[in-house]
């Protein structure tokens, strides 16, 4: 939620923000809200990223950074746990991790990921939507709040899902990529539940980064239940977008990113493992 702020600054003060505008093209409320979030210590519409979507794609499961340390840079985001156990939900601070039931537990600090984006979140923008039958629909409403193409989008949807499809990477065995890794994949549904999505929207251009397009977990109001969205039918949903205008990517030094061949598109294995069911493969 935002807020207003009303306040006196002295003429240098107004004479070097007005230049500031000029100079940037941005808005008055834009730099001032990221001036002061950087003198508060904040990171403004920024993404913190562990690792790329391609090196997830070759199988680099070992976890390198600690839920704690995920913490210190955002309160929202998805993810995974080192050897692919489980699918990440962060929100509102609070870190879980979704296993192979379905079923949700909080994780500790001490734990690692292999691949994470986190982001501080706030509502950019608010769109209600009073039904989807498909994830195509979902997209659609979604795709019209959007303000580009070119820049990430931090999504939080609260509603009541009649049925949504999800699924949970189990534990990867050695040597496996992730086509590999999530073909024994747990997939479940649940019905007439109340819950949350969170997730991102990534451009095109950033595909051996991120997953490009729709990256959405879900996970229920009672914080028991969760997964990676394969398919949903969901009512009376709130969707709130957070517009991302920085990135921050911390590289893995473990020898498995070190020595994987990350120049290849991961795109056709990341829409298999992230978009296709078991039963589809």
């Amino acid at each position: 939620m935002q807020k207003q702020l009303n306040c006196r600054v002295s003429e240098s003060v107004w004479s070097a923000l007005q230049k500031e505008v000029e100079r940037t093209g941005d808005s008055l409320s834009h730099i001032l809200e990221k001036t002061v979030s950087t003198a508060l210590g904040l990171e403004h519409h920024s993404i913190f990223q562990v690792s790329t979507s391609g090196a997830l794609v070759q199988g680099v499961f070992q976890g390198c950074t600690r839920v704690s340390d995920l913490k210190s840079h955002g309160d929202f985001g998805l993810g995974t746990f080192d050897n692919l156990d489980g699918e990440m939900v962060m929100l509102d601070g609070r870190c879980y991790q979704a296993g192979a039931d379905g079923i949700t537990r909080e994780a500790e600090d001490d734990w690692t990921t292999p691949f994470a984006t986190v982001t501080r979140f706030e509502t950019d923008q608010t769109q209600e939507i009073p039904f989807v039958g498909n994830i195509g629909e979902l997209e659609q409403f979604l795709n019209s709040s959007r303000p580009s193409e070119n820049i990430f989008v931090g999504v939080r949807l609260e509603g009541f899902f009649e049925k949504i499809d999800l699924r949970a990477a189990c534990k990867a065995h050695s040597g496996e990529d992730l086509v590999a890794a999530t073909a024994h994949q747990s997939e479940f549904t649940f019905e007439n539940i109340e819950g949350t999505l969170v997730g991102f929207w990534s451009p095109e251009y950033a595909k051996t980064l991120n997953i490009s397009g729709y990256h959405l977990h879900f996970i229920s109001k009672d914080l028991a239940k969760g997964g990676h969205l394969m398919k949903v039918k969901a009512r009376d949903l709130t969707a709130m977008l957070h517009f991302e205008t920085d990135l921050h990517i911390a590289i893995p030094e473990t020898e498995a990113f070190l020595q994987a061949d990350l120049n290849t598109d991961p795109t056709e294995a990341l829409n298999i493992a992230d978009k296709t069911s078991s039963e589809e493969r």
